[in-house]
């Protein structure tokens, strides 16, 4: 059972010095660059309740340190908060990067946006003596958008779902497509070569997304939509 976790802040009395936090849960409201309300006094890690996860603040705590004690070169720096990958470390464990495929259609339109699913027995449960769907299966889902079909959500339950997600995290952060994950040879025999041979392979255009740089904070890269979305396509409060 999860039940959610609240921030410990209440024995600081951050109210006293105007410091704002949300009032149904108490996280501390910060800008993009760890800002709270008061000037000189910062915020990062699980009590901002943005990305809950330890390096997600070590991520955060080193970019706001360069940019108060960096010099120029770093005066803009800020953490990303997109596209982070995430693991469940379940048995078989999950990862995630990016958006759902609900996320994806409430953002770009169902017209924009191509899902690649795969499902397989992992390799491993090969010399197993029993009948093929009754083995563990391993299932992938590739939520691309945009006539580049810009890679916008990865996701994978199985075997190896955990060690197989950093590289990929770092071809969405640099805004792979499709037809950049076709490009890719396969390592084989893994898991993770299905990702870079999804069918239909190399029947996407030919656009490669690395062009954007993914440091310093920079917004991940969007797609170009072939048709327009109801409500200028900005993502809906929650």
């Amino acid at each position: 059972m999860a039940t959610g976790r609240l921030p410990a802040v209440n024995g600081l009395n951050l109210s006293s010095i105007g410091v704002m936090q949300e009032e149904k849960k108490g996280y501390v409201i910060t800008n993009d660059y760890s800002e709270t309300s008061v000037p000189n006094v910062y915020a990062i890690g699980d009590v901002c309740g943005k990305v809950e996860l330890t390096p997600m603040a070590i991520a955060a705590g080193r970019r706001l340190a360069d940019r108060l004690f960096g010099g120029a070169e770093h005066a803009g720096a800020k953490v990303s908060y997109d596209n982070v990958p995430t693991v469940v470390f379940s048995h078989p464990p999950i990862g995630t990067i990016g958006l759902t495929e609900r996320q994806a259609l409430e953002k770009y339109g169902p017209q924009n946006i191509k899902v690649y699913r795969s499902k397989f027995p992992n390799l491993y449960y090969g010399p197993w003596m029993v009948e093929a769907e009754d083995k563990p299966k391993t299932a992938m889902k590739l939520i691309c958008a945009g006539k580049e079909e810009l890679v916008v959500g990865l996701h994978v339950i199985g075997m190896g779902a955990d060690e197989m997600l950093q590289g990929f995290g770092i071809a969405m952060k640099m805004g792979a497509t499709k037809a950049d994950f076709d490009a890719c040879v396969a390592i084989h025999p893994t898991a993770a070569e299905e990702f870079v041979t999804m069918f239909p392979w190399g029947l996407s255009s030919a656009v490669s997304g690395a062009a954007v740089s993914p440091l310093n904070g920079a917004a991940s890269p969007e797609p170009t939509l072939l048709y327009p979305v109801e409500g200028g396509g900005e993502e809906k409060d929650s």
